[in-house]
C-alpha cells in the first residue's frame, strides 16, 4: 500500500536499541557465574557459621555443667575427682579457639585499615572475658567466667550464621536467575539434524529448538512458530506473551506449548538475564546515604564503646577497687556495644528491595538513584514508546448506513491482505486482535501514493487516504466527514472504505496510548508526583497525548538534543525530577535528572546513563519505584532506629548506672539482647517482602 507523506504522519522520534560490549567475558555461562557468586558472598560463611555454632554448644554444656557459678545457682554439684577442676577451661579453651576465631580473624583487616567496627567488638569482648578467666583460675576459681564467654560466643555464631541466612534468601534472585538458564541446548544443523549441546557452545546465528515448556537456552529471534512465552521472572508481567516470527525471546524464558525455532542473537554475558544479573549484584554491592551512615555510626560505636567502658571501670575502681565485678561490668559493656544489628539494619534491606525490584522488572543499577526517588515530585516522560507504543494503531472507527465497524475492520483488512505498510499492518493488527475471519478478495492493485484496490464479491473497493477520494473524485458523508474533522483535531491520520463510489467507512490511526499509561499517570497524582510529557511530535499530537492522559505539562517538537534543556527548566522551578526515556537520544536529560530512569525495551539492560532501568516499557513500573522507594526508606529508618535505640538503652545498663535498684546484666544476657536485637531487625526487613508490586 502507498501513501503520500501526507497520509503518513510520523512519531517524530526513532528508537533505537543500545547494546553494551562485555568481550572481556566472551561466552561465559551466567548460570554458573551466579552460584558461585551466590557461593561466596552467602552460602559458604552461612555454612561455616552454622557448624561451628552448633559444635560451640555442644562443647558449652561440659563447660556449664563444671562451672562453680552454674552450681550454686542451680544449687546442685559434680563429682570431684583428680582434674575436674580443669574440665571447664579446657573447653572453653576449645571453644575460644574454634568458635571464637572466626570473629578474631575478621577483625584483623579491620585493625589493618585502622577502621575498628563490630568484629574488633566482638573480638576484645571475649579476648578479654577468656584472659581474664584464665587468670582467674589460679587466683580465685570460683570468680571464673568461662561459661559465660562460651555462651557469648554460642549467641555470636548463631546471630551471624541467622544474618547470613537471611541475607542469602534476600539475594536469592541471584541464584533464581541464572537456574532460569538451562544447561543444554537443542541446536538445528544445516541438514535439519537437532543434537544437543551445552548453551556454552552456542554462538550468534547458531538455530536452535525450543520445544513446549522448556526454557529458551539464549536471547534470539523468532524465525518459526508461534507460542505464548512466560517471562514473568525476568519481566515482571504476569500473564505470558503471544510469540511469532520476527519477535525478540529473551533466554531464560519458558516457552508454552507451541514449537519454536529461534535464531541466536547473544549468548553468555551479552544475554539479557546476564545483564540483568550484573545489575542486581552491583546494586546489591553499591550502598545508598542511609547505608553509609549506618557504616559510620558502627564505627563511632567502636570508640563510643570504648569510652563508655573505660568510664565503667574508672567509675567502679574509684567506687569498690579492682575486682571480678568491676572486671564483669567492663565486659558486658563491650558485649553489649556490638553494632550487629546495626551493620544488618540497612544491607539486608537493601538486598531484600534489589531482588524485590529485579522480580518485578526493575532493575537498580545505582541504590542512591532509589533511595532518592521518594523525594521526587516530577516525572518526565519521553511520549512515544513510554506513554504510547510507539507505532500506529486504529483507535477508532466510523462507518456509514448499512454497514457496521466489524465488518468495516474485516473487508479493510481483507483489502490491505499484500500490503506491507504500517498503516496497512495496523488495520490487520486490529482485525486480528478482534479475531475476526477476513473474506476473500482478488485482484489486489496498489495504486502509487493513494492507497489500493481490490475486488470483493464482484465490487471494486478501496482504501486510502484523502488523496484516494481527490482521484474518485467522491466525498464522504456529513457523519464521516465530521468523524474526520474532530480525527484531524486530534493530530490522527484518517484512512477510508470504498465500496465502488460511495465511501463506507473511516478509519483513525495515531500512535497507541498504551492502557496503562492513564492508570500509571492516576496513580503518580495520587502519590503527590507531578507528571510531565516530552516530544519530538508536533503541537497538535502532544497536546491530544496529554488531554488524553491528563498531563498538563507538555513540550512538543523537541529535540533529542534538546531534551536535556526541558528537564533543566524543570528543575529551575525547584522540582526534583525524574526523567524516563529509552536511554539512546534521551541521554543527556537522563543524566541532567535527579534520577534517570531507562527503558530496557525487554533485552537492553546495560544503560550507562540511568540509575534505575525498567525491563519492560510499561509506565506501571514507575508507579512502583516510588512505591518500593518509600517502603524501603521506611524500612530503613525503622532499622535504624531500633539498633542505636538498642544501643541507647542498653549501654547504662550494662554499665550498671542500675546498680542501687538491683538492676545488672550479665555478659550473657548483654549478647542475648544484642542477639535479640539483630532477630528483630532482620524480621523487620524481611516485612517489606509483603510490598505488593503486582498490580
Amino acid at each position: 500500500m502507498a501513501y503520500d507523506a501526507d497520509n503518513r504522519p510520523s512519531t517524530g522520534e526513532e528508537r533505537q536499541e543500545q547494546h553494551e560490549d562485555t568481550a572481556h567475558h566472551q561466552h561465559a555461562g551466567a548460570k554458573s557465574e551466579a552460584d558461585q557468586t551466590h557461593h561466596v558472598d552467602h552460602s559458604g560463611h552461612e555454612e561455616m557459621f552454622r557448624r561451628r555454632f552448633w559444635i560451640s554448644l555442644i562443647l558449652t554444656i561440659p563447660v556449664l555443667v563444671f562451672s562453680p557459678f552454674i552450681q550454686a545457682q542451680l544449687g546442685f554439684s559434680t563429682p570431684d575427682f583428680p582434674g575436674s577442676r580443669w574440665i571447664g577451661p579446657v573447653f572453653a579453651l576449645v571453644i575460644f579457639f574454634y568458635g571464637g576465631s572466626p570473629f578474631i580473624n575478621m577483625a584483623v583487616p579491620e585493625l589493618r585499615n585502622r577502621r575498628p567496627g563490630m568484629m574488633t567488638l566482638i573480638s576484645l569482648a571475649i579476648s578479654v572475658a577468656f584472659t581474664y578467666s584464665l587468670f582467674a583460675i589460679f587466683v580465685n576459681p570460683e570468680s571464673t567466667f568461662f561459661w559465660e564467654m562460651a555462651t557469648l560466643i554460642d549467641i555470636m555464631l548463631l546471630g551471624h550464621w541467622l544474618e547470613m541466612r537471611s541475607v542469602r534468601q534476600a539475594s536469592g534472585a541471584l541464584k533464581e536467575l541464572a537456574q532460569l538458564m538451562p544447561d543444554t541446548a537443542e541446536r538445528i544443523g544445516h541438514d535439519d539434524d537437532v543434537e544437543e549441546v551445552p548453551i556454552d557452545v552456542l554462538d550468534e546465528g547458531d538455530l536452535v529448538l525450543v520445544r513446549p515448556g522448556a526454557s529458551v537456552p539464549a536471547d534470539g529471534e523468532i524465525v518459526e512458530g508461534r507460542s505464548d512465552v512466560n517471562q514473568a521472572l525476568i519481566t515482571g508481567e504476569s500473564k505470558p506473551v503471544t510469540k511469532e516470527p520476527g519477535d525478540k525471546v529473551i533466554g531464560g524464558t519458558i516457552n508454552g506449548e507451541g514449537s519454536l525455532r529461534v535464531r541466536v542473537t547473544a549468548t553468555g554475558d551479552d544475554t539479557a538475564l546476564a545483564g540483568i544479573m550484573r545489575l542486581v549484584e552491583e546494586a546489591q554491592e553499591s550502598k545508598s546515604d542511609t547505608q553509609v551512615l549506618a557504616d559510620r555510626a558502627a564505627g563511632w560505636l567502636f570508640f563510643i564503646a570504648l569510652g563508655v567502658a573505660a568510664l565503667t571501670a574508672l567509675g567502679w575502681l574509684a567506687a569498690r577497687g579492682f575486682d571480678l565485678f568491676v572486671l564483669e561490668r567492663v565486659v558486658t559493656v563491650l558485649v553489649i556495644a556490638c553494632p550487629h544489628a546495626l551493620g544488618l539494619a540497612v544491607p539486608l534491606v537493601v538486598a531484600i528491595s534489589t531482588s524485590l525490584g529485579a522480580r518485578n522488572g526493575i532493575l537498580m543499577r545505582d541504590r542512591l538513584a532509589l533511595e532518592e526517588a521518594r523525594e521526587l515530585d516530577t516525572v518526565m516522560f519521553d511520549k512515544t514508546g513510554t506513554l504510547t507504543k510507539g507505532e500506529f494503531g486504529i483507535v477508532d472507527v466510523a462507518t456509514s448506513d448499512g454497514w457496521d465497524e466489524e465488518q468495516a475492520l474485516r473487508v479493510a483488512a481483507a483489502a490491505e491482505g499484500d500490503s506491507e505498510h504500517l498503516i496497512a499492518r495496523a488495520i490487520r493488527q486490529k482485525a486480528s486482535e478482534r479475531g475476526l475471519d477476513l473474506p476473500a478478495v482478488s485482484d489486489f492493485e496498489a495504486i502509487k501514493g493513494r492507497g489500493v484496490r481490490v475486488r470483493w464479491e464482484g465490487r471494486r473497493l478501496y482504501v486510502g487516504g484523502p488523496r484516494l477520494l481527490e482521484m474518485l473524485e467522491i466525498q464522504p458523508g456529513r457523519s464521516l466527514q465530521a468523524f474526520a474533522t474532530e480525527a484531524g483535531d486530534k493530530a490522527q491520520s484518517v484512512v477510508y472504505l470504498v465500496d465502488e463510489d460511495e465511501v463506507v467507512a473511516a478509519l483513525a490511526l495515531a500512535d497507541i496510548i498504551r492502557p496503562e499509561s492513564i492508570d500509571a499517570v492516576r496513580r503518580l497524582k495520587d502519590l503527590g508526583v507531578e507528571v510531565a510529557m516530552l516530544t519530538g511530535d508536533s503541537e497538535e499530537v502532544a497536546r491530544a497525548v496529554a488531554e488524553e492522559l491528563g498531563i498538563g505539562t507538555y513540550f512538543a517538537e523537541v529535540l533529542p538534543e534538546n531534551k536535556d534543556e526541558k528537564v533543566a527548566q524543570l528543575q529551575s522551578r525547584g522540582k526534583r525530577v525524574a526523567m524516563v526515556g529509552d536511554g539512546i537520544n534521551d541521554a543527556p536529560a537522563l543524566t541532567r535528572a535527579d534520577v534517570g530512569i531507562a527503558i530496557g525495551s525487554g533485552t537492553d539492560v546495560a544503560i550507562e546513563s540511568a540509575g534505575i532501568i525498567l525491563v519492560e516499557s510499561n509506565p506501571m513500573d514507575i508507579v512502583r519505584i516510588f512505591e518500593l522507594s518509600r517502603a524501603t526508606y521506611q524500612k530503613m529508618i525503622q532499622n535504624l532506629f531500633w539498633a542505636t535505640g538498642y544501643n541507647v538503652v542498653a549501654l547504662p545498663l550494662a554499665a550498671g548506672m542500675l546498680a542501687p535498684a538491683g538492676i545488672l546484666l550479665s555478659p550473657a544476657v548483654g549478647a542475648g539482647l544484642m542477639s535479640l536485637s539483630t532477630i528483630i531487625v532482620a524480621a523487620n526487613a524481611q516485612l517489606l517482602r509483603r510490598v505488593d508490586l503486582s498490580y
